[in-house]
């Protein structure tokens, strides 16, 4: 994904663990073969372009991951030291000080928070919330506020809300406030204050500023641009959505203290986050999906995306009712476009309606919604599943919203 490949800050690139001389391990060789263990099941395949939703599965394993992960399950190993190793590649790798693997983005927000309240001291993690502690207040802006905040929540830690004004922030940030916990991508950005504005308040008053990139995933540079370049203590991010790694995984960047804290917490320590486990599979899923990541041309990634949105505005353009446009960026605020499709009465459908009926296909379509507009993102697609939504849209609209249909998922 990287146009930066071999440019890693700290002079590193990638290439990781010496490679493995071993047989690939996907044993599929089709997107047909992989559907048929779906098809097993009773269940239709879904051709996704909506987004990295965590209830379509994320993403698709980048074909590095596949066989790293089935070599990791081969072959037992201390777990512990295998965490600390990949976290130093990794580091090394985004010129992080330090990195922590984490089971998922929202594993990385509770186990960081965890750290921040109690400290890096083994003992912390016997009492928490600690008994008559001090730092259980996590200051997020009020225009940011979604429900991903309850990974934070649930540690017991009271939210204290600020504005978009300097002075609303220097409140917030007061001896007892943990952390700072900003939520990164242009749709957070409104009503807020910058975040190099909100860094600097939080560094003035010794609070660490944790920021959540979870789909952040292109651009590349989000693995360093929020620690190394912006000072942010930690940035977390998804290892399954634009990382292409594996969906039960997440990244802890930046500050040793603030990894440490969160290693405090988590397994196989008996702590809050014993039950957020990490295996080897994923530890080295990880570790290749980040590898192949940096080597990937981004530019060119980018190109492909914009490409798929330019075949949907021609493909769809002049048919009654219907009216297409680019939309920027994406439904994450990444920087690429997508297609958003405006439905007019003429055209017999609601948003709705087609977004439904595109889920009783077979296999499956995922598709997005903006506002009132049907929202088509490239992302998620593999080679050639571009054409097939848009032979699909054109059909289903073609056909007139004619049939009785359930609601497709998320709705």
């Amino acid at each position: 994904m990287s146009g930066r490949a071999g440019s890693v800050p700290g002079g590193a690139g990638p290439g990781g663990l010496p490679a493995v001389d071993a047989p690939a391990c996907t044993g599929v060789d089709s997107p047909g073969q992989a559907a048929s263990v779906y098809r097993a099941l009773g269940l239709r395949p879904v051709i996704n372009a909506a987004a990295t939703l965590t209830r379509l599965g994320g993403s698709l394993l980048a074909p590095p991951v596949i066989d790293a992960m089935a070599l990791a399950s081969r072959q037992f190993v201390d777990l512990t030291e295998l965490q600390r190793s990949v976290g130093e590649r990794l580091a090394m790798l985004t010129g992080n000080e330090a990195a922590y693997v984490t089971s998922g983005a929202a594993s990385g927000l509770t186990l960081s928070v965890a750290g921040c309240v109690t400290g890096p001291e083994p003992t912390a993690r016997e009492s928490f919330p600690p008994v008559g502690g001090r730092r259980l207040r996590v200051a997020i802006c009020a225009s940011q506020r979604n429900p991903y905040d309850y990974a934070v929540r649930q540690l017991g830690v009271a939210v204290v809300e600020f504005g978009a004004d300097s002075g609303s922030l220097r409140r917030a940030l007061g001896p007892d406030t943990a952390c700072l916990l900003w939520f990164a991508g242009e749709h957070y950005a409104s009503g807020a204050p910058p975040l190099a504005e909100v860094i600097a308040s939080a560094q003035a008053a010794g609070v660490p500023v944790i920021v959540d990139a979870a789909a952040q995933l292109p651009p590349v540079a989000s693995l360093w641009h929020y620690t190394t370049e912006l000072g942010a203590d930690a940035v977390i991010l998804s290892g399954g959505k634009g990382l292409r790694g594996p969906q039960s995984a997440g990244l802890v960047l930046g500050r040793r203290e603030i990894v440490e804290g969160a290693r405090l917490h988590g397994s196989p320590h008996h702590a809050f986050g014993r039950g957020m486990k990490v295996g080897k599979e994923e530890l080295l899923g990880v570790l290749a999906a980040l590898e192949w990541t940096l080597a990937q041309d981004e530019t060119a990634l980018l190109a492909a995306y914009e490409e798929s949105v330019r075949r949907w505005i021609d493909g769809l353009a002049g048919i009654t009712g219907v009216r297409v446009v680019r939309g920027y960026p994406s439904e994450a605020g990444q920087p690429h476009g997508r297609a958003l499709l405006w439905l007019e009465p003429a055209s017999g459908w609601t948003r709705d309606s087609l977004v439904d009926a595109l889920w009783d296909r077979d296999p499956h379509i995922a598709v997005g919604v903006a506002g009132e507009a049907v929202a088509l993102n490239p992302q998620t697609l593999e080679p050639g599943e571009d054409r097939l939504v848009l032979d699909a849209v054109r059909e289903v609209l073609a056909a007139g919203d004619r049939r009785t249909r359930s609601p497709s998922p998320g709705r």
